[in-house]
Order: structure tokens, then sequence, then C-alpha cells
């Protein structure tokens, strides 16, 4: 049995683990120090990184920083937590105990305070791998398969999560699902609007985007809808 793996039947797994953190040489010195350790492991530099991967491969456990560019490790958390079962260990430089009490409310499992070496992160993700391997099949996360239902007008993850849409909603995903993996142009998504591609407010559009995460996320589903700075939005499964 290697160092990080665990056994199960009479198999031995190394659980997938996806790590983020916007410093490269950390994130490099960890990956690769996890790795020798016989951990399966990938590294993120920012939360939209890291969310297409999940969408394409739900990983066992996320490692996140909290300060990172665009969304926080602490809205990070909130939104894996929603999705299902995955182990999530906060590794930050912020460790005071309110700060470690944040943290775990938010959802995660385990907080590590930096500077560890590559061994106590190996040995924490080993053991949460553990716990959560041990839990009922029906218990953890499966993968989601999501759908536009009743003509349209709710989402469904295929997990039981279903949220009903407006009718902005509705059109942007309509043309989000057949442009599946693709990026789409803003501009393409203010015309499915039926609004005016000169003189509409971009951040409208942003803003309605962050919206229908937000409600995702409130009726439990990690919704795989990606922005592509500069040039658009994604919806990655």
């Amino acid at each position: 049995m290697s160092e990080a793996g665990y056994s199960h039947g009479n198999a031995t797994t190394s659980p997938l683990v996806y790590l983020v953190d916007d410093d490269s040489d950390y994130r490099e010195e960890m990956v690769s120090g996890l790795s020798r350790l016989g951990l399966d492991v990938y590294g993120f530099g920012d939360a939209s990184a890291l969310y297409r991967a999940y969408a394409v491969k739900p990983s066992d456990i996320v490692v996140i920083d909290i300060h990172l560019d665009g969304e926080d490790g602490l809205s990070m958390t909130t939104h894996l937590r929603a999705a299902g079962s995955v182990g999530i260990v906060i590794a930050s430089a912020k460790g005071s105990a309110a700060d470690r009490v944040e943290g775990l409310q938010k959802g995660a499992d385990a907080y590590l305070v930096k500077p560890f070496e590559p061994r106590e992160l190996a040995a924490t993700v080993l053991a949460l791998s553990q716990r959560l391997h041990q839990q009922p099949v029906s218990s953890r996360g499966t993968a989601p398969e999501w759908s536009l239902v009743e003509s349209g007008w709710v989402l469904s993850d295929g997990l039981g999560h279903r949220l009903r849409l407006t009718t902005a909603e509705q059109r942007m995903l309509e043309l989000l699902f057949r442009e599946r993996g693709r990026v789409v142009d803003r501009s393409a998504l203010v015309e499915a609007l039926g609004e005016d591609v000169d003189d509409f407010n971009y951040v409208r559009l942003d803003i309605s985007m962050s919206r229908l995460r937000r409600r995702a996320g409130k009726a439990n589903m990690l919704l795989p809808l990606h922005t592509i700075r500069g040039r658009g939005f994604t919806f990655a499964s």
C-alpha cells in the first residue's frame, strides 16, 4: 500500500486531489511534494480553473487557499459544500481562532495554517479521504447530469435538485447548453436576451450570471457556469 493510499476491499486507491493556490511557486511545491507521497494531485490558480476541472471530473478532496484572485477560498468552500460530499481542506496563512472557526463553519472538513510540510497535508488528506470513503455509497457525491426540463424553464442537475428559471436565465442557459463546453461570446448572450448589443450595459450580464450562480447554490447545485475573462461564458458540463 502506498503511503498516501487507502485500502478498499482488495484494492488500493489514491484519492484524487485538486489544490487551489494563486502562488505558482507554492502550488508547484505542494503538488510535487504530494505527488511524491503517492497522491494523485493537480494544481489550479483560481476558482474558475478549479470549477472547470471539477465539472468534468469531480475530485475526492479539494485543498483551498483563502486569498485568491477573483472568488476567494471561503466562497469556494461554501459553493463546493453545496455540491455534496467532497472533502475540503483550507490551507491558509490566516491562523487565528476566528479564521479557523469561520473556515469550518463555511464547510471545510479541516483547516491547516501555513507554513506546513507536504507530509502534514498528505496525512490530513488521507485521513479525510478514508473517512469519506467509509460513508455509505448513497451518501457520497455523484457527478451531476445537467438538463433543462419542463420546456426549458427548469434547470435539473439529475441529483434531485431543480431550479425554476427566470425568462432571462432560461434564454441564456438555452444558448449555453447548445454550445456546451464552448465559450459563448457576451454579445451572443445579449442577442439571446433580445437586447441591442450596441446599447446594452454589459454589467447587467455579469450581475445576471452572478445571481444565477447564487440561486443555484441556494438550491444545493454547483453550477459549472464559468466566466472567461475578456470573452464570455461557458457551461462546462
